[in-house]
């Protein structure tokens, strides 16, 4: 990919008014992107300058400077090449790509493939990292690495917001006073971080009972995956695939005899679909409803055998607590 070849001003990569045309609005930021189970998974937050996973490199992507990628399946990270080799086209700086760490060799080997067959140098400043290690990307945002469960190696990413508050101490005193402090060498502010973005990849519900992922669940937005909605793929074939099943996430804990009117329209009431879904209480049905703290949760990765209206209808049917605060990424459907 030649760069004298280039001939637009980088503001070209978000003016295609056909690429991810639909967006969407969570809890104060906009996100872009598409995510279908198999195909390809890129969910961009452009107010925060970054992407997740890159899929086949959609076009809002590329102007993004920072990439988390959660695991090496293709449909995940096959646009990897060709978003640093775009970026070096229209002279931008070279990207920061987080990787996990166990295939951080294999990355820069296969980066170091598409320099010789590119004949460009493909800059960009790779990390791996590994769960529980985090990386600050601005003076005001960090990210940690979460554990997710899939059939490979797999990992999460969580932002936090990184505050610095005035210490009680020195709070009625004036401007003058607190530089004469800060210049003292005196430390007067203490540092706040909230969770605010979690992101999965792909994973099995694992992940939501994983007691070291309580911020996971706390953060202001979740992009969690869902791949399967509904009855004809049971609990137990998603998570062999290591994938997570609405399922897992939104019925109530119920006896059996009790089937609200919803649940008979979710799964087909017999024993072969419902044993699927329990755990080690036979008498119950898996439940994380309650877990979620998070103020929104956006599900991603649906099964392409899914429609738009077969997707809104699946989440139409959660219940409290989940009603009201689930939306779904269906650009592509």
């Amino acid at each position: 990919m030649a760069a004298g070849t280039a001939n637009f001003s980088s503001k070209n990569l978000d003016s295609n008014p056909m690429e991810m045309s639909k967006g969407i609005q969570i809890a104060g930021y906009p996100i872009k992107g598409l995510s279908i189970g198999g195909h390809e998974t890129c969910v961009i937050f452009p107010t925060l300058n970054l992407a997740f996973d890159i899929g086949r490199c959609p076009q809002k992507a590329i102007s993004q400077d920072f990439l988390f990628i959660s695991h090496g399946h293709m449909d995940h990270i096959g646009g990897l090449p060709l978003y640093v080799a775009t970026r070096g086209l229209y002279k931008m700086r070279p990207p920061t790509i987080v990787v996990p760490k166990s295939i951080k060799n294999d990355v820069e080997n296969l980066l170091e493939v598409h320099r010789r067959l590119d004949q460009s140098e493909l800059r960009c400043n790779l990390i791996g990292l590994e769960v529980g290690e985090e990386l600050s990307l601005r003076r005001d945002l960090k990210v940690r690495v979460f554990r997710t469960y899939h059939v490979i190696d797999s990992q999460g990413y969580l932002l936090y917001s990184v505050k610095q508050k005035l210490k009680k101490d020195y709070l009625g005193l004036s401007g003058n006073e607190i530089k004469k402090l800060r210049l003292s060498g005196v430390e007067i502010t203490y540092t706040i971080t909230e969770p605010e973005v979690a992101f999965t990849g792909d994973t099995t519900s694992d992940f939501i009972v994983d007691e070291n992922n309580i911020d996971v669940l706390r953060a202001k937005i979740l992009v969690m995956e869902s791949t399967f909605l509904e009855n004809r793929v049971t609990v137990e074939h998603a998570r062999e695939y290591g994938h997570t099943h609405l399922f897992e996430v939104g019925l109530l804990n119920i006896v059996i005899p009790v089937i609200p009117v919803f649940i008979q329209q979710l799964i087909s009431y017999n024993f072969t679909s419902l044993s699927a879904l329990y755990v080690d209480d036979p008498t119950q049905i898996i439940n994380h409803a309650k877990k979620f703290k998070n103020k929104a949760i956006l599900l991603i990765h649906f099964s392409a055998r899914y429609t738009t209206e077969e997707i809104q209808e699946a989440i139409s049917t959660l219940p409290p607590p989940l009603a009201g605060r689930v939306s779904a990424l269906t650009e592509g459907f």
